[in-house]
């Protein structure tokens, strides 16, 4: 069940927004009865008609990308440069958008997906989505500048908070880093502060979904719990 301003915005007839007026001036039917109250719960069997449209709720799909370097986070390029697209042809016949984005230097998970409501939410900094990512250094991190980080830095466009950091034992130029902000390229951005250049970085983990057994270049789309994992991150507490 859902509600049916929810119902109209899935049809792809308005936003869930627009649907509230459309419902409360009464041009929609549930059944063949007009229903005014946007609220009011549609269930698998129902017939509901948009100004005498029968409408079908639109069908979503999820795929995780494991991108590579060298490939663009968008549907087209002026320079005609290979985008995300070009790595996951045939796996919808819908147009399915990149959740965020990941720059052309930077590789690993990306989620896609034709779902406009969860791709929103699950970029919006009030979910406290978590992001993962392994990197490598141009030279070793020195032991205070690890402590700063943990404790958040300003940048020009405000703090960056951290959720974990780790630096490699063995070689302290490599680190795992995990932080729920999605301001632009705020990983490079982060150590430049401190004087040091990312050679490499990985987005090996987004919310509940990991890189495991999903080689680079190659996706998968997501299993029914995973999405509901996903939908769960998103509802308000």
């Amino acid at each position: 069940m859902m509600t049916l301003n929810k119902f109209l915005a899935h049809s792809g007839v308005c936003s869930r927004r627009e649907a509230v007026e459309i419902i409360k001036d009464g041009e929609v039917t549930v059944n063949g009865k007009v229903v005014t109250e946007p609220g009011y719960r549609v269930l698998p069997k129902d017939a509901v008609k948009c100004k005498g449209k029968l409408l079908r709720q639109e069908t979503f799909e999820y795929v995780l990308l494991n991108k590579p370097r060298g490939f663009v986070t968008t549907m087209s390029d002026e320079k005609n440069r290979e985008t995300v697209l070009d790595l996951i042809t045939g796996a919808s016949k819908k147009r399915i958008y990149p959740v965020g984005r990941l720059d052309i230097n930077t590789s690993g998970l990306l989620l896609m997906t034709n779902d406009g409501e969860l791709s929103q939410a699950l970029a919006h900094p009030s979910f406290n989505i978590k992001k993962m990512y392994q990197l490598t250094l141009n030279r070793p991190i020195e032991p205070q500048d690890l402590e700063r980080i943990k404790k958040g830095i300003s940048l020009k466009d405000g703090r960056v908070d951290v959720s974990a950091i780790y630096a490699s034992k063995v070689n302290p130029k490599e680190l795992r880093i995990t932080l729920e902000s999605g301001k632009n390229r705020v990983i490079r951005r982060i150590f430049e502060h401190f004087g040091y250049t990312v050679k490499k970085l990985e987005r090996t983990g987004f919310a509940n979904l990991t890189n495991k057994g999903l080689p680079p270049a190659s996706w998968r789309y997501l299993n029914p719990k995973e999405i509901q994992q996903l939908t769960r991150k998103t509802k308000k507490k």
